[in-house]
């Protein structure tokens, strides 16, 4: 079975920094793509980062200057940095591999809370 387990949320101030974690398991990790996802309460799911099984990562809009994405393959974990947190980042954060291989699917962890408040 495939797990995808997010850590490293909570509450931090304006200003701040966190760095999430998604540490896979059951899954050949670095033949895939892997993203970052959130999901404010009310709002549409949208991407925040990406990066390819080749290292070439895409940011939204919003957090390019700010967040970081990278993988370390050996192992099986790709995180999140996240600096100048700003109260519009707070979300639910979701980590997910899309397998590109036959049969195509998507996975998703469970999620990890950010909050940026003062």
């Amino acid at each position: 079975q495939v797990q995808l387990v997010e850590s490293g949320g909570g509450l931090v101030q304006p200003g701040g920094s966190l760095r999430l974690s998604c540490a896979a398991s059951g899954i050949f990790f670095s033949a895939h793509d892997i993203a970052w996802y959130r999901q404010a309460p009310g709002k549409e799911r949208e991407l925040v980062a990406a990066i390819t099984s080749g290292g070439r990562t895409n940011y939204g809009d919003s957090v390019v200057g700010r967040f970081t994405i990278s993988r370390n393959n050996a192992k099986n974990t790709v995180y999140l940095q996240m600096n100048s947190l700003k109260p519009e980042d707070t979300a639910v954060y979701y980590c997910n591999i899309k397998v590109m291989v036959l049969p195509v699917r998507d996975y998703w962890g469970q999620g990890t809370q950010v909050t940026v408040s003062s």
